[in-house]
């Protein structure tokens, strides 16, 4: 009950189009009721014998008999087509809902999520909500209100007949709630399977190119077979039990139809039943199991529906960890200046990334991060945009507490380039632009030029209108690397991040990088992550992480100096450059 309540505050914008569709519902159920009355009505004139009088009665009676079914094939239609506007209008909202609100997820959501199965909770599991606001709600008004009036006109016939009638019910509810305790657990495995078979689709056709070239599709097609039929025996273990619950449903409704007839013809014996009452009996006899038995086929698609529910309710339900502040205000006129307070920071907790991290990097400087692979570096620059919050110490941009500002404001004053280059299936030029949809032809131009890469887009045929395929599919590592670089230049944000912006790059164009760079030095404050330590040596100020925390300090030509870890990291790569 706490998730259909849930359910119906997402419904309540379309409560017009649900009223149309309650109203027309429960019109066409009075049509319903009504028709056999006047069915019988008209069998009680024939067997009175058919006079003159009586054949204008069955002429009237015909008329309206006509003018219900006109009216019920007219609010058939309202009910149904209402309902299923509201429907998919709400799956409509709830899907674009439920995307927005996984983009707003701290970035430690995803680590251990597959992609394919939020895709099927954002797409398969929402189309759920068709099934509960289009067939289950308005159906079970339907059956209810149906079942009601005709137990009420029943009891106006003869109300021991009725009683009767009303025997199996118990025995109904009663095995309609052990079928949901029961059927329920399985439509939720099922939901989780087909995530999980999505995951593993979208995981194998992003991964095409490694399955081919080792040789792998006889192995990933039997573990796409594997996936695909644990959803399959899933389902198969639901419908196993509906096909136990169904038909029990039917054989007790039987019962009560051979109850009624037995001791309908009791009663005509005995106590002089009127035909045309047992007409009647047995024309509301089918209206009155036809809802209980339809109750009892929603109850499993109601299952199903409250499965997929829960599935998409948990995200939407789950709180967001980075959230403004109460009273943050907006991030402006940034200068660029980061400092880090005594900062410490773990994934998991008990398992420090970083120990007690401290530095100030003015702004217009170049701040380089080294170190070995795990040791926080990458987590530094995504503290900095506030992806993830510190477990200790305080992180400032211009010597205001980033918790202080709003994270929109922050973030639109950083620029990234990541190690691991994602372009959207689009053009060149829509690529370059993201970061800045309103920028003009001519400054995506200069960007690239900034970039190193606007000569390589003029000679494709196509130049800046190129499409790059999924993830930039046709371009190599470094032409995306360097599109990456020219997006986060055009976007003229004050702090610009490289994670590893030269590591897909061969050695001439690293140099272009690194004139890029250096075009933009003393403009923009940059924090730059680099094995390759060519890439960083004109920085102002190099780090040297070493086990989450900083332990060396200072220009290129201070730690050759020092003889540390810096210096030695760099003897390496010089004798790997010689050789």
């Amino acid at each position: 009950m706490k998730l259909l309540w849930r359910l119906s505050k997402e419904a309540i914008r379309y409560r017009m189009l649900y009223f149309i569709a309650i109203f027309s519902t429960l019109a066409l159920t009075f049509v319903n009721l009504a028709a056999p009355k006047v069915l019988s009505s008209m069998t009680g004139v024939v067997e009175r014998g058919v006079t003159e009088e009586g054949m204008r009665q069955i002429l009237r009676l015909t008329f309206i008999l006509i003018t219900l079914y006109l009216l019920r094939v007219a609010f058939r239609f309202m009910s149904s087509y209402m309902a299923h506007k509201a429907a998919w209008y709400l799956v409509g909202d709830l899907r674009t809902k439920t995307y927005d609100k996984l983009e707003h997820m701290h970035l430690g959501y995803f680590h251990d999520k597959q992609t394919g199965d939020l895709m099927s909770r954002v797409v398969n599991d929402t189309r759920d909500f068709e099934l509960l606001y289009a067939h289950i709600i308005p159906e079970t008004i339907t059956h209810l209100v149906t079942f009601t009036g005709v137990l009420v006109i029943l009891l106006t016939i003869n109300a021991k007949l009725a009683l009767i009638t009303c025997a199996p019910i118990p025995l109904i509810l009663i095995s309609g709630v052990i079928f949901s305790k029961k059927v329920r657990p399985y439509f939720r495995v099922s939901q989780k399977k087909m995530g999980e078979l999505n995951g593993k689709l979208q995981d194998n056709l992003s991964g095409i190119h490694e399955i081919q070239a080792f040789g792998r599709e006889e192995y990933e097609t039997g573990r796409v077979n594997e996936k695909n039929f644990d959803h399959v025996k899933a389902m198969l273990h639901a419908l196993k039990i509906s096909a136990v619950f169904h038909p029990t449903v039917e054989f007790i409704s039987a019962i009560g139809t051979i109850l009624v007839m037995g001791f309908g013809g009791w009663l005509a014996y005995r106590e002089g039943l009127r035909v045309e009452d047992i007409v009647a009996f047995l024309l509301y006899l089918s209206l009155f199991y036809a809802p209980v038995t339809g109750l009892a086929n929603l109850l499993e698609s109601m299952q199903q529906s409250m499965a997929g529910a829960e599935r998409v309710m948990a995200i939407l339900d789950a709180p967001p960890a980075i959230t403004d502040r109460p009273g943050a205000v907006p991030l402006t006129d940034v200068k660029g200046e980061i400092s880090f307070d005594h900062v410490s920071f773990s994934y998991v907790e008990g398992v420090p990334v970083l120990q007690d991290v401290s530095f100030i990097c003015p702004p217009g400087q170049m701040l380089a991060l080294v170190g070995p692979t795990g040791v926080g570096k990458t987590t530094i620059t995504q503290l900095i945009s506030r992806f993830f919050e510190p477990d200790a110490g305080c992180i400032r941009v211009d010597g205001r507490d980033i918790r202080d500002v709003t994270v929109e404001s922050l973030r639109q004053n950083i620029s990234t380039v990541m190690q691991d280059t994602f372009l959207f299936n689009g053009t060149i030029s829509e690529n370059i632009s993201y970061a800045r949809p309103e920028a003009t032809a001519e400054e995506i131009r200069e960007a690239a030029l900034a970039a190193g890469i606007h000569a390589e887009i003029e000679a494709m045929p196509d130049g800046y209108d190129t499409l790059v395929g999924e993830r930039g599919i046709r371009l190599s590592g470094g032409q995306k690397q360097r599109i990456a670089i020219a997006r986060a230049i055009l976007r003229r944000s004050p702090i610009i991040v490289l994670d590893e912006a030269t590591a897909s790059v061969d050695v001439e164009t690293e140099q272009q990088i690194r004139a890029a760079i250096g075009g933009i030095a003393g403009k923009r404050t940059i924090v730059a992550i680099a094995h390759r330590l060519s890439t960083v040596r004109g920085a102002d100020q190099i780090l040297v992480i070493e086990n989450g925390r900083v332990t060396e300090r200072g220009t290129h030509d201070e730690l050759i100096a020092l003889g540390g870890t810096y210096a030695r990291m760099s003897g390496i790569q010089d004798a790997a450059a010689m050789s």
